[in-house]
């Protein structure tokens, strides 16, 4: 599992290190990693022409001492200080020993324009907000050039602990982190502007409980798969109702049964107006015409896609004693505290609009700010959230934990229809046996990789992710 942990924990675990070590050893050991990442992205080193972006920090030493190693083998290296009379005076030093220079912001960005490798060491991890006045131009410089850029930590003006981005920041290529991931190289919009991230191991020691993100892997995600045995039988295998669909929309009941079915479920229990529709692409499915109640035995409901202003029936989906995912229309018409008093879990799965709603708030600022959404939204509802878009979140009931996010999303899955299929994978999750954070954090992971093996490159349909499903299901066991 790929952890990311918050700044305040990250220094702690740096200043407990740096306690037993030599003076400087782990800003050597950050350097080193820092140029081997450089020399691999450069291939040719001898003769490239690099150029540092220095700050005031720590993260400037990194990228001075770094830069010095580039030039021992034959790079011509620039540091432009942001701000000269505070620049690590130690790795300053270092590099002009091995023939290196530096020079102010003035004329800086005719030297961006001309290099091979620009790397960032403008902001650390502490940085808040945009990159300042006298920063920015460089910025602008680095995404105007052809040169590579690389962001020492995470690129500056990105906020580590949240993914936020409030003003200009640097687009890197590569992003070099030390130690462990930070939540914004894993949380967008911050995740856009960090590339391709590379982890150095720099020796931290890092406390478990103090998690601030998790990113299932393939490992992971095969541990938590529910498997029948010789003994199961469909109703072992859980039981999903699905309350969806209506005059209007029955593709949403159809999709969701698909992703239901696709998902492991032994039977599904289907009740709504779309069940013509239904039994006619899935004739196995069980079909009621008289209500949730009344509908037989389930171990889990999924309720909302499609349902139009069908408030009645999601208010009696809530209202039983099983775990309950709720979607689409379904979170517009539950009440609040009917979803905040139930006595089995509850996982909501809206998208930025759909959350910005529930909270009262817009649509950017859910989109800006997704990690404190995902966790008010868990926290305000007392249910399992998982946020859709770009970078899928998982906050536990309460909003306290770790939050996961899903490293397997795709551009390809905003198509009409895919949030249907994933409320139904994650159903019959929900019926098998799973608890709600895992149920929506294994949807998530193969419902992701399904459009990223369906789509291959070209556009796709709903109906092809949950088509898809049982090969990332495979591809997941290996």
């Amino acid at each position: 599992m790929r952890t990311a942990y918050s700044v305040e924990t990250v220094r702690a675990a740096e200043r407990e290190l740096m306690a037993r070590l030599p003076d400087g050893a782990l800003m050597q050991r950050a350097a080193a990693g820092l140029a081997s990442a450089c020399a691999d992205l450069l291939g040719r080193v001898y003769g490239s022409r690099v150029v540092l972006l220095i700050g005031s920090g720590d993260n400037g030493g990194d990228a001075l001492y770094a830069g010095a190693r580039l030039a021992r083998r034959g790079a011509g290296v620039t540091a432009v200080l942001v701000a000269p009379e505070r620049a690590h005076a130690g790795g300053l030093a270092a590099l002009r020993r091995v023939g290196g220079r530096s020079v102010g912001v003035a004329g800086a960005e005719e030297l961006i324009e001309r290099a091979d490798l620009v790397v960032d060491g403008i902001v650390g991890i502490g940085g808040k907000g945009g990159l300042r006045p006298d920063a920015a131009p460089l910025a602008d410089a680095a995404a105007r050039s052809r040169a590579a850029v690389v962001a020492v930590d995470l690129p500056s003006g990105v906020d580590a602990d949240t993914g936020e981005v409030r003003g200009s920041a640097i687009r890197a290529d590569l992003t070099v982190t030390f130690g462990t991931h930070k939540p914004g190289l894993l949380i967008d919009p911050a995740r856009e502007y960090a590339g391709v991230v590379r982890l150095v191991d720099i020796g931290l020691a890092l406390p478990a409980d103090a998690t601030e993100l998790e990113a299932l892997q393939h490992a992971d995600v095969a541990r938590l798969l529910p498997l029948p045995s010789a003994e199961t039988d469909k109703y072992r295998r859980g039981v999903v109702g699905i309350a969806a669909g209506s005059a209007r929309y029955p593709g949403a009941a159809v999709l969701a049964v698909a992703g239901a079915l696709r998902g492991g479920a032994g039977a599904i229990r289907y009740v709504g107006p779309a069940a013509d529709a239904v039994i006619a692409r899935f004739p196995e499915t069980l079909v009621s015409d008289r209500g949730p109640k009344k509908a037989g035995r389930v171990q889990a409901w999924v309720v909302g896609p499609g349902a139009g202003d069908d408030a009645a029936t999601v208010a009696e989906v809530l209202a039983t004693d099983v775990p309950v995912l709720l979607d689409a229309d379904g979170l517009r018409l539950a009440d609040a505290g009917a979803v905040r008093d139930r006595g089995a879990p509850t996982l909501m799965t809206p998208h930025a609009g759909e959350a910005a709603a529930l909270l009262g708030v817009s649509r950017e600022e859910v989109e800006g700010a997704r990690l404190a959404s995902v966790r008010e939204l868990a926290r305000r509802y007392a249910a399992t959230v998982l946020l859709k878009g770009s970078t899928t979140l998982v906050a536990r009931a309460g909003g306290t934990g770790a939050v996961r996010v899903n490293p397997t999303g795709t551009g390809w899955l905003a198509t009409a229809g895919s949030g249907d299929v994933l409320s139904g994978l994650g159903g019959s999750l929900l019926a098998a046996g799973l608890p709600a954070a895992d149920a929506a954090s294994v949807a998530a992971y193969l419902h992701g990789l399904s459009a990223r093996f369906a789509a291959d490159g070209a556009p796709l349909g709903a109906h092809d992710v949950a088509e898809g499903i049982p090969q990332a299901w495979r591809d997941v066991r290996g």
